[in-house]
This record gives C-alpha cells, structure tokens and sequence, in this order.
C-alpha cells in the first residue's frame, strides 16, 4: 500500500473537521473585533459556550463511552471534582484542572480496574 492511501483519513478530517471549523472562527474574530466585552451579546455567548461545554462533562460524567464506560461513576465524578478544585485553586489555570482531572483519571482506572 502506498503511504498516500493510508494518510487519506487524516485529509478527510482535515478538510471536514478542522477548515470549516476555522473558517468561522476567523468569522467570528473579525466580527467580534469592535464588541465591549460586556456588551449583551458576548454576554450571550459566553453563556451558551459555557452552557455546551458544561453539558457535554456532564454527559461525559453520566453517560460514559468506550474506555470511560470501565470507570466507576465515583472515579470519573471523583476525577472531574479534582480538575475543578486543581482550576480554580491555581489560579483558574486550564491547563491544571485538565493535568489533575486527568491524572486522577489515570490513576482511578490503575487502582479499580485490576
């Protein structure tokens, strides 16, 4: 097989998942350049944004798939409470509660799953 064939998924994705995607981010950039942060409809979407991401943990949390299915609902609850307290006690750092929420993950799946 040629490496061109194998590489074909990475394009589709490419080209379906990510261009569009950015496409209306750059959209959105230029549209939202002038907008007051406190502004009504930044308000909005800062609330809908939140409001999709909340209910996609939540379903993530609950209604578990694939690898996460194995995880007792305690660990995977455990874990998600444990990025939280991680984000807003290092000073509201993403990149903490993701690194603690995942670690705890990790370590839930090690310690019930033997």
């Amino acid at each position: 097989m040629s490496a061109g064939f194998e590489l074909w998924p990475y394009l589709v994705l490419v080209l379906v998942g990510f261009l569009p995607n950015e496409a209306w981010r750059f959209l959105g950039l230029i549209l939202a350049r002038g907008l007051d942060e406190d502004s009504q409809i930044v308000l909005l979407a800062r609330a809908i944004s939140t409001a999709l991401i909340t209910g996609v943990v939540a379903k993530l949390i609950v209604f578990p798939t694939g690898a996460l299915a194995t995880l007792p609902f305690s660990v995977r609850f455990a874990a998600t409470l444990g990025g939280f307290i991680a984000f807003v006690a290092l000073r509201r750092s993403v990149f903490a509660g993701v690194a603690v929420g995942e670690l705890l993950l990790i370590a839930g799946g090690f310690f019930f799953t033997r």
